[in-house]
């Protein structure tokens, strides 16, 4: 994997935008780019150059924690991402129900009337995922793999 790190001009950009989304005004983290549009959050001791010269060696593939993905000019929290970011969550929650949350975790998308945006999918407490509203439902973006299968 090539290792891209996000320059401090972005890394501002990006905090902007999970402000404006979600409420979200600090990033404490070095923010690094991997593959399609993913956002990875590291906090190690490595420095960059130390990460570039142990990348040169083992190409590594993964580094840090998947966060975010940057699609269709929005930015779409990971499930981790939601729970690392949930003390600062102030903007487009959606609070579902029980019955709700089992179509969610099956991967079923929602018949909730919301305003149109990403918006980060709670119940209780607990925050599942994000989706993309359209305005008349929500459709659901947690991936496949990571879905309940029907037994």
């Amino acid at each position: 994997m090539k290792i891209h790190f996000i320059r401090s001009n972005q890394k501002r950009k990006i905090i902007s935008q999970l402000n404006e989304q979600f409420g979200i005004t600090k990033v404490p983290h070095l923010l690094i780019e991997s593959g399609k549009e993913k956002i990875r959050g590291y906090s190690g001791s490595l420095s960059k150059e130390e990460i570039q010269e142990l990348n040169n060696i083992l190409h590594i593939e993964s580094l840090g924690l998947y966060l975010m993905s940057a699609r269709d000019a929005d930015l779409r929290l990971s499930i981790e991402g939601s729970h690392f970011f949930q003390d600062q969550i102030t903007k487009n929650t959606v609070k579902i129900n029980p019955s709700e949350l089992d179509k969610w975790l099956h991967g079923q998308d929602l018949n909730i009337k919301v305003p149109t945006a990403t918006v980060i999918i709670k119940n209780q407490d607990d925050l599942i995922g994000s989706g993309k509203s359209n305005g008349e439902k929500i459709f659901n973006y947690i991936p496949k793999d990571r879905r309940l299968k029907n037994s």
